[in-house]
Parts: C-alpha cells; structure tokens; sequence
C-alpha cells in the first residue's frame, strides 16, 4: 500500500500522529484535534517541493509539517491560532446587547 493509500485510511488525529512516530500529549490532542488536522491540511496547502518526492521523502516532509502542527497547539491556543473561520470571525467580534435580543423574539418584546 502505498503513503497516500495509507493516509486515506487514518481518520483521527491520533491515528496521523502514531502513523508518523510523533510522541504526543493526549490532553493536548484532546481538545485540539481538528485544529491540527486543520493547520496540517494548511501546511500541505502551503507546500512547496512535495511533486517528484519519493515516498521516504515525502514521508518525511508530511511528518515535519504534522509535528509542526502539533507543536503550534502546544504552545499556543485554537483562540491565539485562529485555524477555523470562527475564530477568524472572532477579531471582529459584533456585540449584542441582552435588550435587543429580548426584542427579537416572538411575543417577548414588551417582557
């Protein structure tokens, strides 16, 4: 089976992780596994150099870009890293207030 077939079968952040011999913190995969998986498909995005690698190769670049992917939540939070839009949206935060939320629902406005 070739490195591509394999990485179609892994599903979790976890499964990439042991696949690639990183050593890592539950906890922290715990709470941030789609973040990695995200800023890992991100760095694959970002790239260069990967077409014409051999599969050791390109082994070794995917598991530099997964292990930096992981170190960034080691060290960092999903808030600071802003990987998901809604973080991203979060910068520009729209406040409501409590009053005008209570006038947007049925029946509710003159509570």
């Amino acid at each position: 089976m070739d490195l591509m077939q394999q990485l179609k079968a892994l599903s979790s952040a976890n499964e990439f992780l042991e696949f690639f011999g990183i050593a890592y913190d539950e906890r922290v995969v715990n709470v941030n596994r789609l973040h990695i998986l995200k800023r890992f498909y991100q760095y694959l995005r970002r790239a260069e150099g990967l077409t014409g690698l051999d599969e050791v190769a390109l082994f070794r670049r995917y598991r530099e870009m997964l292990n930096q992917a992981y170190q960034d939540f080691t060290t960092s939070t999903a808030y600071h890293e802003k990987v998901f839009k809604v973080f991203q949206d979060a910068e520009g935060r729209q406040h409501v207030s409590l009053d005008s939320l209570r006038q947007s629902l049925p029946g509710r406005a003159a509570a």
